[in-house]
Order: C-alpha cells, then sequence, then structure tokens
C-alpha cells in the first residue's frame, strides 16, 4: 500500500477501498504519511465526495486509532449531545445537568472555541477552580455520582482525528461534509454514548449556511451512528441570529444560570427543552419532565455538584471585563435582522476566542445583547454592551458589527424562523 495510490484513486473520482482507508488513516497517525500528503487526500475528499461505505469504513478506522471508552457499570443510561457550533451557543451548559436531573447520565465530551465560535470548556473555565482536564477514573467517577460531566476529551479518544482536524483547519478543508461527519462520530462513538442527539446549526453563525448542506450532514451523522449501535437524531436548528442574550465566556455561564434558575432568554430555553426530550426518549426514560425539573431547582442542584466535583466554586463571582463600549440603535423601529456571523466575529476581536488553539482567551469579553429582532427598538438606547480588558480592540470589533443589523419602520410585520427547523433520525 502506498499513499499515492491513494490519493489518486480519489483525486480520479474512484471509491477508496476498506484496506486503503484503514491504511492510510493508521499510517498518518503514525507519521509514516506527511501532512502534505494528507492534505492532498482530504482536498480530493472535498471536492469528490466519498459514498456511505467509504465514510463508514473512514469513521471506523479513526476510532480503531485510538481508545474506547465504556460506560456499562452506570447505573443509568447514557445520553449525550453534540452541537456543530455557533454564536451564544450555550446549551451544554444547562441541557447537561437537566437531563441528569431527569435520569439519564450524560458524559458531554467538548471543545474549545475557534475562530467566530465559542467553546464550551472556555466558557466553564472562567469559573474559578473549574478543571476540563479529568482522568478516564475521574470522568467516571464524577458522572456516577453526579449525573453529569462536562470535560475535555482525552488524548487517547481518535487520536488520527485530532491530527487530522488540525490539519483540515489550515488546509481549506474544514467543509468537507464527510469530514465534518466522520470527526465528530469517530469521538462520539469511542466515547461509548448509548445514545447522542445533534443539534447541526444553519445559518450566517454555523458552519453549514444552508439547510441542504445542514441536512446532508445531519443525514450522514445519523446514519453513522445508527450503523454503529448508537440511538442517534438530529435537530436541524437556526443560527442565523445569536442565541440568548450574551456571546462570551463569563457572559454566556451567568446566563445559563439564569435558565437554571427558571429563567433566561426564551429562544434558550425553548431549545434547551427541546433538545432535553430528544436526550430522555432517545435513552429511554419515559414520564421525565425537564419542564419541571427547570422549575423546582433539581437541574441546579445538579449543576452546582457537577461543578462542584470539576474543583470549580459554584458562588464564586464571574470576572467582569475591565472596559465596556455601548452601541445604541441609529434610528427607532423593528430590529428585524440581527446577524450572528458578525456578533461572533466581534465577540472574538474583544478577546472571547482565539484565532489558533494555543491562544488565551479573556473570561470577561464577549457581547451582550439589548435587543433581538423582532423587539421595538428606539433611538439611542442601548443595542449591545461590548465586553474586554483591552479597550484598542473596541475599533477592531466595531467594525465587525457594521452592517450586521437591520432596523425597519416601526409597525413593519416581522416574522421569526423557528428554532427547531427539522428532525433527521
Amino acid at each position: 500500500m502506498d499513499v499515492i495510490s491513494v490519493i489518486r484513486t480519489k483525486r480520479d473520482r474512484g471509491e477508496l477501498s476498506p484496506e486503503q482507508i484503514d491504511w492510510v488513516i493508521d499510517a498518518y497517525t503514525r507519521g509514516v504519511v506527511a501532512d502534505e500528503q494528507m492534505s492532498a487526500l482530504a482536498m480530493a475528499i472535498l471536492l469528490n465526495g466519498m459514498n456511505r461505505a467509504e465514510i463508514a469504513r473512514w469513521t471506523a478506522a479513526m476510532i480503531a486509532s485510538g481508545e474506547r471508552m465504556n460506560f456499562d457499570s452506570l447505573s443509568r443510561p447514557t445520553a449525550d449531545k453534540h452541537s456543530t457550533g455557533g454564536v451564544g451557543d450555550k446549551i451544554t451548559l444547562p441541557l447537561a445537568p437537566l437531563v441528569a436531573a431527569c435520569g439519564a447520565a450524560v458524559p458531554q465530551l467538548s471543545g474549545r472555541g475557534l475562530g467566530h465560535t465559542g467553546g464550551t470548556l472556555d466558557k466553564l473555565e472562567s469559573i474559578p477552580g473549574w478543571r476540563a482536564l479529568l482522568s478516564n477514573e475521574e470522568m467516571l467517577h464524577v458522572l456516577d455520582t453526579t449525573g453529569a460531566v462536562i470535560c475535555a476529551a482525552g488524548d487517547g479518544l481518535a487520536p488520527a482525528d485530532k491530527k487530522l482536524y488540525a490539519l483540515r483547519d489550515v488546509t481549506g478543508t474544514v467543509e468537507a461534509i464527510p469530514l465534518i461527519a466522520s470527526s465528530i462520530m469517530s469521538k462520539k462513538i469511542a466515547e461509548g454514548t448509548g445514545s447522542l442527539v445533534l443539534d447541526v446549526k444553519v445559518g450566517t453563525g454555523a458552519f453549514m449556511k444552508n439547510i441542504e448542506d445542514a441536512r446532508e450532514l445531519a443525514s450522514t451523522m445519523v446514519a453513522l451512528g445508527t450503523d454503529s449501535g448508537v440511538k442517534t437524531i438530529a435537530l436541524l436548528t437556526d443560527m442565523s441570529t445569536p442565541l440568548g442574550l450574551t456571546a462570551g465566556n463569563a457572559l454566556e455561564i451567568r446566563e445559563s444560570v439564569e435558565v437554571l434558575a427558571g429563567g433566561g432568554p426564551a429562544d434558550v430555553v425553548e431549545l434547551t427543552l427541546a433538545l432535553a426530550h430528544e436526550m430522555l426518549a432517545a435513552a429511554g426514560i419515559k414520564d421525565a419532565d425537564p419542564e419541571k425539573a427547570l422549575a423546582d431547582g433539581s437541574a441546579m442542584d445538579v449543576w452546582r455538584r457537577m461543578i462542584a466535583a470539576q474543583g470549580g466554586d459554584p458562588d464564586a463571582a464571574l470576572p467582569v471585563a475591565r472596559e465596556q463600549h455601548v452601541v445604541t440603535a441609529p434610528s427607532s423601529g423593528v430590529l428585524t435582522r440581527l446577524d450572528a456571523y458578525g456578533v461572533g466575529v466581534g465577540a472574538w476581536r474583544l478577546g472571547a476566542g482565539r484565532a489558533r488553539k494555543e491562544d488565551p482567551v479573556q473570561a470577561g469579553a464577549g457581547i451582550e445583547l439589548h435587543a433581538k429582532p423582532g423587539d421595538s427598538v428606539v433611538a439611542g438606547q442601548p443595542l449591545m454592551t461590548l465586553h474586554t480588558d483591552t479597550p484598542e480592540k473596541f475599533e477592531y470589533a466595531l467594525a465587525s458589527l457594521e452592517g450586521t443589523y437591520d432596523i425597519a419602520p416601526a409597525g413593519t410585520a416581522f416574522s421569526a424562523t423557528p428554532i427547531v427547523m427539522d428532525r433527521i433520525a
């Protein structure tokens, strides 16, 4: 087997054999196949695609590159959720303790932000003392004692994916649907969850800008999970507008705690509950009442135990940025558009995100929204507040917000896009 023949097969629109796929993933993981050679293959896959059999074998080979976790020792059924990423997408934070409060075990392996999309681990690290890195034994202990854990994936899970993901990020091949699907599902299947709900974002703030591409990605991932014995469903959800009223690490923690306390923005609550119902049904838990678990404080109790079990102080004051800048409405009327991508880039430029994986983030940086599409606004009222520790970033962030919102005359009819746009199972 040699890498040139593998590249040529896909370059010429051929189907890679199982043997070719197994060999190239293993050889790349071991360093036998060079980055430039895998880059060529990734670009060929982006341009020419893969069929279902190829994607399934590629995913299996990435799983086989590392260890697999096992939750058979737990007394509860396991349910996990994965989001393809968006702006203000803090849903994992209230969702994991909520589903645990209803009887499932939630092993939530999460990631860090890159570019305009926020990372769950970065958000949680704004809580003093909280630890993202747990050993497998620690992860199981937290899961067993609290019902939920949110932590970083260990180096042993799908190491081929970790290496290939970094390569795709710098070679213009991130958008390849076969590679997105196999990247997500190799980690989730290796993680060992019994059921999985996928939140596939659609819109300007998402990887998938249109619903057709999102549906193709969701269908591919559902098939991969189902074929591997994991009960898998997907919701296509709107990411044309930021979720909630915050984009930024500590800002989103604060908003998530509001949801767990029975309040919070309506769109965050709606999507959290929709995903909770899907996760509980997939785990086979009947008669659960997530609405009640939010209202009676039981979800909040799980949150507090989970944070404390990972070294965090759930009562500690969250970091606050040293500088603020208010953006006001230039005219009166109805806010009809607020672009998720522009807000995400603005929060990133303020210090909430990173350009490279090794970059630090500011815990208090981000954007606080004071109006959402459909709201009436008055000229001069605050539309958003920008937060950062480095005021020289304001100009750069404000440039990304130009043209991100529209205000129509008062009385203009407004029709919101539903948060849940489709369901694929």
